[in-house]
């Protein structure tokens, strides 16, 4: 497996207390990885060190194939690197259509004057089409987002991520607040999305975790308490005891 992402001994403390401690992950450039854990286990925390909006008091973090670290870059930096992140809310421009929220998120010069100047071409415009084609949105291109379920959200929000081609895609508990039939198409979209890219997802709902069939990261006090197949990881003692209470 060539490593996309690798995080060595990292550690990070807020007054005292270590939210992060000795931590070391690594997942590969096409993966889908499931982080699970109770709360307070450093899952945020964990995620936040990877964009840069924290930086860890010791170890290294490093990106691609060149091994750059992500310690030494700024968020946007981090961001222009191929780190997406998506938070729990959807944040979506409720009073912009769908199509002008994805063609806002395509990957474009990002100057203040190449935005002002920005007009779409033909090729924008299929793009977006693409986009909402394979997040499920096709119909509702130019309704406006803030009219859209709280599903249909998450897979816009999904979209614009998809649309700047991260090669690492972060996403925060995308099943919560989902009907059955909105948390299928999610995992559907996610699975896809992992065939070409690293895709981490932090989770607390197990079914739906089972759906993504990938290895599972467990965290437990900032650190990986397990990690290995659901079934694995369920089956730890270790983990029963602090997570799942059997």
């Amino acid at each position: 497996m060539s490593v996309l992402l690798e995080v060595s001994g990292v550690s990070v403390s807020f007054d005292g207390f270590k939210a992060i401690n000795n931590l070391s992950f690594q997942i590969g450039k096409a993966e889908m990885r499931a982080v699970i854990g109770p709360n307070g286990a450093g899952k945020t925390t964990f995620m936040d060190i990877i964009t840069g909006k924290t930086k860890p008091n010791e170890g290294r973090v490093l990106w691609g194939d060149k091994s750059t670290s992500l310690l030494a870059l700024s968020e946007s930096q981090i961001a222009q690197a191929g780190v997406g992140r998506k938070f729990q809310r959807p944040t979506v421009f409720e009073d912009q259509s769908v199509a002008e929220n994805l063609m806002l998120a395509l990957q474009k010069p990002r100057g203040p004057l190449s935005v002002l100047r920005f007009r779409p071409e033909r090729d924008d415009h299929a793009a977006v089409a693409d986009m909402a084609d394979r997040i499920g949105l096709s119909d509702a291109l130019h309704r406006k987002s803030g009219e859209l379920s709280h599903g249909q959200k998450q897979w816009l929000e999904i979209g614009m991520l998809l649309a700047q081609d991260p090669k690492l895609l972060l996403v925060d508990e995308p099943a919560a607040g989902m009907t059955p039939a909105e948390r299928e198409h999610t995992t559907a979209l996610l699975v896809e999305a992992a065939k070409t890219r690293a895709v981490v997802v932090v989770e607390h709902d197990m079914e739906f975790v089972r759906r993504l069939n990938c290895k599972v990261t467990v965290l437990h006090e900032g650190s990986v308490l397990a990690e290995g197949s659901l079934d694995h990881v369920t089956n730890d003692d270790k983990v029963i005891e602090v997570y799942l209470g059997r």
